[in-house]
């Protein structure tokens, strides 16, 4: 076995810790279902024999405990079973937050490049479906096995001071029931129950990207070939329900089966015992009966075994998606992080600095050596693939690098990468705007600023008429910026940057995705709205910038800094 995969069956087994509760928490719907199962038991036995009991026409006096006691069984079958379906989920419940918790906080580290090439509809499967079949660790797994094994040892005891052979018989038929259960469930439906969680994965990934992309499907007319796409994978986790439905059926007949004998066996005990005289009809009805009750609490034994598979499934799910272990390439804080000053703009000095794509053989920057004075603009240009974008991550701490990339005589590994990425903010080449109004996709930026202050930057960056036009700050922006131009996208990206109060900005192609009249004037927007406060900027673009608005200018080629 490889030190990764052993890496991975640790982190899977302490993802299944991690999703179970508290003891605390946990032994109190166990104990109510030992309880509820218990009375359910309870109740066949204490009717099978009054019943008998009552046929003997006894005086009341005789069969009154029992008649309390079979209203008794009745309502705590119900009432303890309630308190266990509360108290379970309740605890469930409360570990899905953790776990939620924990995966986000595990993904904001490797966002957006340690992530590689994992997909939209897996990260949102592991935050949804996945993480909710955890809670079946608990609910569906350990609570029935536990219930079970406790109650069918308390059966087998029982059984076997009233006729050993009976108690023998049970105990057999049970170990039987576990062994042909467990082996028949997992032949029909265990590589079904293994393959749910990725499926489901799946059908929302591929609907994912139909929704998302149905203008351009449409367009190029490959609708009907995502459609078929959606339907196949549904078809295949329809299979695998189905087939998992089927190997529960199957286990639930096999069970059947073995309590019907363990009946049979008995009754084969205990009639001869009957007419020795060492038992009397009313024992022996509860004999009798006692199997049948028992294997009705014992068959969730199989079933639960099964339902670990799938939750097993999920936790390798969320394991592969969000590993415990950072990937390397990407920045990890230290123990013992440097303190930034957060308010002034320091001098970046980069010194011999390589980097590599996270997951990538080859670096991607080669002994890059720079220097922004505070207050600086840069153009940064390069043809396609020279690693400019790679440097943009660098300087933002997405990715680790090579050398020495200091702040104001601070190295940046050695800071908290949240102080560096507050002093050093990104305005990326296709900013990302959430499908709410334009207060909303400011206020992320600042959330104390008022709608005075929100105005303001709209002014600054060349939007206040257009959003006075649209409705002010309640305009829609649409689903990905639907209805905003590239060009309004990159100025809403700089009013935050604004807003963020960054000392040192660095925009990654503000004109790529708008014409050339308008990347012009964006891209002097960006310079002259920037230099009023002071701050350095770095603007990464293939667009021809005017020399009165810059300070200098730098190239890169193949990952080398040529000027």
């Amino acid at each position: 076995m490889s030190p990764e995969t052993i890496a991975d069956a640790s982190e899977t087994r302490r993802i299944l810790r991690l999703a179970l509760p508290p003891f605390r928490l946990l032994w109190r719907g166990v104990a109510f279902g030992v309880l509820s199962a218990g009375c359910a038991v309870a109740l066949l036995a204490v009717s099978a024999w009054l019943i008998t009991r009552a046929s003997e026409q006894p005086s009341l006096i005789y069969v009154s405990m029992a008649v309390v006691g079979v209203r008794a069984f009745a309502l705590g079958r119900a009432f303890f079973r309630y308190l266990e379906r509360l108290a379970g989920h309740d605890a469930a419940f409360r570990r899905l937050a953790v776990i939620r918790a924990e995966l986000f906080a595990r993904l904001v580290p490797l966002a957006p490049d340690g992530l590689g090439d994992t997909r939209r509809g897996d990260l949102l499967s592991g935050f949804a479906d996945d993480v909710d079949e955890l809670q079946n660790h608990s609910l569906r797994v350990v609570q029935p096995l536990v219930t079970s094994t406790v109650v069918a040892l308390v059966a087998v005891v029982a059984a076997f001071v009233l006729l050993p052979e009976a108690g023998i018989a049970l105990l057999v038929a049970l170990l039987l029931a576990f062994g042909v259960g467990t082996l028949v469930n997992r032949w029909v439906s265990g590589r079904a129950e293994r393959g749910i969680a990725p499926l489901r994965a799946a059908v929302g990934d591929s609907i994912h990207d139909l929704v998302s992309n149905l203008d351009v499907l449409t367009a190029f007319g490959a609708l009907p070939g995502a459609e078929r796409r959606v339907a196949e994978v549904s078809g295949r986790l329809t299979a695998a329900v189905r087939s998992r439905a089927a190997g529960a059926g199957l286990t639930n007949a096999v069970v059947s089966v073995l309590a019907g004998a363990a009946t049979a066996l008995a009754l084969v005990a205990g009639i001869p015992a009957l007419q020795s005289g060492r038992l009397d009809a009313p024992t022996l009805a509860v004999v009798a009966l006692l199997p049948l009750a028992v294997f009705e609490v014992f068959g969730m034994v199989p079933l639960a075994l099964g339902a670990r598979r799938q939750v097993v499934a999920s936790a390798q799910r969320i394991a592969a998606t969000a590993p415990a272990t950072v990937p390397a390439g990407i920045p990890v804080d230290r123990a013992a992080p440097a303190a930034l000053d957060l308010r002034r703009v320091p001098v970046v000095e980069l010194r011999d600095v390589s980097a590599t794509w996270p997951g990538q053989p080859e670096p991607v920057l080669h002994g890059v050596s720079a220097r922004l004075e505070p207050g600086e603009r840069v153009v940064l240009s390069g043809p396609t693939g020279a690693g400019k974008t790679a440097l943009a991550h660098v300087l933002t701490r997405f990715i680790d690098y090579d050398g020495s990339f200091t702040l104001d005589g601070v190295e940046a590994r050695d800071a908290r990468q949240d102080d560096v990425r507050s002093v050093i903010g990104l305005c990326e080449q296709s900013p990302y705007l959430f499908h709410s109004d334009l207060r909303q996709n400011l206020l992320f930026a600042c959330d104390t600023a008022t709608d005075a202050d929100l105005l303001a930057v709209l002014d600054r960056v060349g939007l206040g008429e257009w959003a006075a036009e649209r409705g002010g700050l309640d305009a829609p922006v649409g689903e990905h910026g639907a209805l905003v131009s590239g060009g309004q996208a990159q100025r809403i990206a700089l009013a935050r940057a604004i807003l963020a109060g960054f000392p040192v900005l660095v925009v990654d192609e503000p004109a790529a995705n708008v014409d050339a009249g308008v990347a012009e004037r964006v891209v002097r927007d960006i310079l002259t709205t920037a230099a009023e406060d002071g701050r350095t900027v770095l603007l990464i673009s293939h667009t021809p910038v005017p020399a009165e608005l810059i300070t200098r200018r730098l190239r890169l080629e193949d990952g080398h800094l040529v000027s």
